[in-house]
């Protein structure tokens, strides 16, 4: 039995971005040889997510419209409220409760099954790391157990 582990940096573009990872997890089976197991990809942050579903454009354009209904960014959030709040301040702090509230709805974490060697997907499933505040870098780490 093998344990791999890997960090990615993936660079987002816009607010609501998805960008397809698949490929980033599918190379890191190939290059650790696993023939059967599970690979976890998880996201290192509380303002974007991670989500199995179909790459197909207008259907990401629902998506967005969709997320943005959960947690609207013209809302008002407590947690925007620095003259209030003073817990997890850093220098430059952005107001972004918007994309916490998001975040809440979507997944921190995917497990996949590893079978001969390849990712296990649906005919049109891939995996997309979501964007919920602004264009940053965002850290990824993928976890292989299998052999």
């Amino acid at each position: 039995m093998k344990i791999k582990n890997k960090t990615i940096d993936v660079k987002t573009k816009e607010t609501l971005d998805f960008v397809d990872i698949t490929e980033f997890i599918e190379k890191f089976i190939k290059e650790n040889k696993i023939k059967d197991g599970l690979v976890n990809v998880q996201i290192l942050h509380t303002s974007a997510a991670l989500i199995v579903n179909e790459n197909e454009p207008l259907l990401i354009e629902d998506f967005k419209k969709n997320i943005e209904k959960t947690a609207a960014r013209s809302e008002s959030y407590k947690h925007d409220n620095l003259s209030e709040r003073n817990v997890n301040l850093c220098d430059n702090e952005c107001i972004n409760g918007h994309s916490h509230c998001k975040a809440i709805h979507l997944l921190v974490n995917v497990t996949l099954n590893i079978i001969s060697g390849e990712l296990q997907l649906g005919q049109w499933q891939r995996v997309f790391l979501v964007e919920l505040d602004s264009p940053r870098n965002r850290k990824i780490q993928m976890q292989i157990i299998g052999n």
